[in-house]
């Protein structure tokens, strides 16, 4: 397993992470993906650990919170081994004061999670979402005070916008207080727009990407093609609508790509798609998830092993979109383009 700095930051992590969003298995959205119980997710634990995947990344609102137990549970005797990371600040219920990222909130959510996870600290705590009613400066006083008690060693964000962000970290130096240095984002081979604003903003600012997500919602499968039906088993028949959109045209030429790749090399077009992520500046870590072993171990030999260049190029090729405002005149107009090269042109 390679190992990577998680941004600006000491914290080394895991190229491949562990996403525990199917564990526990209740709720309409979160608990849709599985419902792995504490047996079977040591068994999983195990094979991540023997593999060198020592970062687990959960959410207390993953099956409201039984999957951050079921975590615990597995890591049970071997904290020192592993790096844990949660998420908070979506709704946890129906009432005023169960969601968002108020200063209350975010102590009372950090203690739950502390208690579900068995643990007396987190390695990662991330904002799941940006919490536009409450103050910057409360949400990072309050996370700061974490940090200096000892329950949370670094801070992060998830699915904030550029302007979010960057505000987030120009008050944490303004105020001396302490700064995210991972944000969990989207991004696949049919998904890209982290690109254009946040993958430079990172780059720019120290802060390392955590995917999520890097099948695109479980459309780079390999079980999803041109005039073929999705499988009845597959999650996105109860979870399509809340998943990142992407045009059917966009997706088949992706995967015929991948699927020509597949050949060449004798890879799984899941491993593909994962190893086209890991070279991708600014990532740190890609989280994946499994279901079963056998998911699992498919999924881990996304690592040890490179895409060519020429390779590179054709999955970039497959996956380009036209660039969004303000960034499509410095990709179509020379000025514009010798000023301010495109984002992963200029960092690659």
């Amino acid at each position: 397993m390679e190992y990577r700095r998680l941004g600006a930051s000491g914290l080394t992590v895991p190229a491949l992470s562990f996403g525990a969003g199917t564990f526990g298995g209740s709720g309409p959205l979160f608990g849709a993906w599985g419902s792995t119980d504490a047996r079977e997710a040591r068994r999983l634990v195990d094979i991540c650990l023997e593999a060198g995947i020592t970062m687990f990344d959960t959410a207390d609102v993953y099956s409201g919170g039984a999957s951050e137990e079921v975590l615990g549970q597995a890591i049970k005797g071997r904290r020192d081994e592993v790096l844990l990371s949660t998420k908070a600040g979506l709704p946890m219920g129906e009432g005023p004061y169960d969601l968002g990222t108020s200063r209350a909130r975010l102590i009372r959510t950090v203690e739950a999670a502390l208690r579900r996870l068995g643990t007396d600290h987190l390695d990662l705590f991330q904002l799941h979402a940006f919490d536009a009613g409450t103050p910057v400066e409360e949400v990072l006083s309050a996370l700061d005070d974490l940090v200096r008690a000892g329950k949370i060693r670094y801070l992060g964000a998830s699915n904030f916008s550029g302007w979010q962000l960057m505000k987030s970290l120009a008050v944490a130096d303004r105020d001396h207080r302490s700064r995210y240095v991972a944000h969990q984002v989207y991004y696949s081979l049919i998904g890209r727009d982290y690109e254009w604003e946040l993958m430079p903003l990172g780059l720019d600012q120290g802060v390392g990407a955590m995917v999520w997500s890097p099948l695109g919602w479980g459309r780079l499968t390999g079980k999803i093609r041109r005039g073929v039906p999705v499988p009845q088993a597959s999650r996105l028949h109860a979870t399509a609508a809340y998943g990142p959109p992407v045009d059917d045209e966009q997706l088949f030429r992706v995967v015929d790509v991948l699927d020509d790749l597949a050949r060449e090399t004798g890879r799984a077009v899941p491993q593909i798609a994962v190893n086209w992520l890991l070279r991708r500046p600014s990532v740190a870590t890609v989280i994946i998830g499994a279901r079963t072993e056998e998911q699992l171990r498919q999924n881990i030999g996304a690592v040890g092993w490179a895409l060519t260049d020429e390779q590179v190029a054709r999955l970039d090729a497959a996956s380009a979109r036209p660039a969004p405002y303000p960034y499509f005149p410095y990709e179509r107009q020379e000025g514009f383009a010798r000023l301010n090269p495109p984002p992963v042109a200029r960092v690659a």
